[in-house]
């Protein structure tokens, strides 16, 4: 496996952050700048359907031809990038308790040929794995143990995404779950909370929703949900008697309604855009309720939303109204206090995955 999921916390090298998603790829490229960064370079192209589905590239040559042309078009030079493989059914993190006398060589053998297999949907041998120490603890029986932080994808899923970047002349430095991008995004904001409050971050993205359920910045729990921008909209669509579009301006331009505006009564496209909504809604509510369930003295402080589908108009309010839970809409713009670029508002909640990959080529 590439120097990726086997190297998923490795430090910084110089390269690119490629953000491969079903319906845009985006290209990132951060320099230092003081204690901060400079967008450098920020590119978003759309990709054709069919070659991207379900977390999975299903066509790596047209793939590798976009990600070529996206580079050559905006004169970005660069032999190795940071990427990452979207959460599902073929990516799993756990926390896991191991018993914290281990030395190095004992804990790598233990999480990687002893306990990974009891976590993963899918056989051992048909997975890329790696891990990560996390702090100490006294279980409920007295004995100290360390917790350690999984991740598991399957070969198959970053064997095509090793595959479809060597076709475009790159080299993959770093391949990591991108749940984990965004958090590096925003984890100045997760450091305002105290170490008991969770927070769950809601990555609405064009397939699915990725739900992230975190406290400290580490992941304790993650879901992905099948309702994206794109049955949103294949709703608005049908309900307005419009063709469907992969385009997703349309549904950025609406605004959902709330209680306390009027109702959508004769507008059937806000009607639609509701029940799907409120589809995402319970689902959200039954992962909350599931996490809560794990154990005494657990809450969730906030509601954090991400990813294109974050960009509809009002939809903060309507999730705080729907799941009585405070929320805002992350701007991954201002997380990182990048100035000097002119991105357009509708397009910042869609770039924490990006720009976290980003971090870990910085220049």
């Amino acid at each position: 496996m590439v120097n990726g999921i086997k190297s998923l916390f490795s430090k910084q090298s110089k390269g690119v952050g490629i953000e491969l998603a079903a319906d845009r790829l985006n290209i990132a490229v951060l320099r230092k700048q003081g204690q901060g960064f400079r967008l450098g370079t920020y590119a978003t192209v759309p990709i054709p359907e069919g070659v991207f589905h379900e977390g999975q590239i299903t066509d790596p040559p047209a793939m590798a031809e976009i990600i070529q042309s996206a580079l050559a078009e905006h004169k970005i030079k660069v032999k190795q990038v940071a990427t990452a493989v979207s959460g599902g059914r073929d990516t799993v993190t756990r926390i896991i308790p191991v018993p914290a006398e281990l030395d190095d060589r004992e804990l790598r053998e233990m999480v990687l040929n002893q306990e990974a297999g009891l976590y993963l949907p899918f056989p051992r041998e048909e997975a890329d794995v790696d891990y990560q120490k996390l702090g100490l603890f006294i279980d409920e029986d007295g004995i100290e143990k360390v917790q350690v932080l999984l991740v598991a994808t399957r070969k198959e899923v970053t064997d095509s995404y090793i595959n479809t970047f060597q076709q475009a002349g790159l080299k993959i430095d770093v391949l990591e779950v991108s749940s984990f991008s965004l958090i590096r995004t925003i984890r100045e904001q997760l450091r305002q909370f105290a170490p008991q409050e969770a927070v769950a971050i809601v990555d609405i993205e064009f397939e699915s929703t990725e739900i992230s359920i975190t406290v400290d910045g580490v992941p304790q729990f993650s879901r992905t949900v099948p309702i994206g921008t794109y049955q949103i909209q294949s709703a608005l669509s049908r309900a307005m008697n419009l063709p469907p579009s992969r385009n997703i301006d349309l549904l950025q331009g609406m605004t959902i309604p709330t209680a306390d505006s009027n109702r959508p009564g004769g507008n059937p496209g806000a009607a639609a855009m509701l029940r799907v909504l409120g589809e995402l809604g319970d689902e959200l509510r039954r992962s909350i309720d599931f996490y809560l369930n794990q154990g005494e003295n657990l809450e969730i402080a906030q509601l954090m939303l991400a990813g294109p589908g974050a960009a509809i108009g009002q939809i903060d309010e309507f999730f705080t109204q729907r799941l009585s839970l405070p929320c805002n809409l992350i701007d991954p713009i201002s997380a990182l206090s990048i100035s000097g670029e002119d991105i357009p508002v509708n397009l910042r909640p869609g770039l924490g995955v990006v720009l976290g990959l980003g971090l870990r080529e910085a220049w």
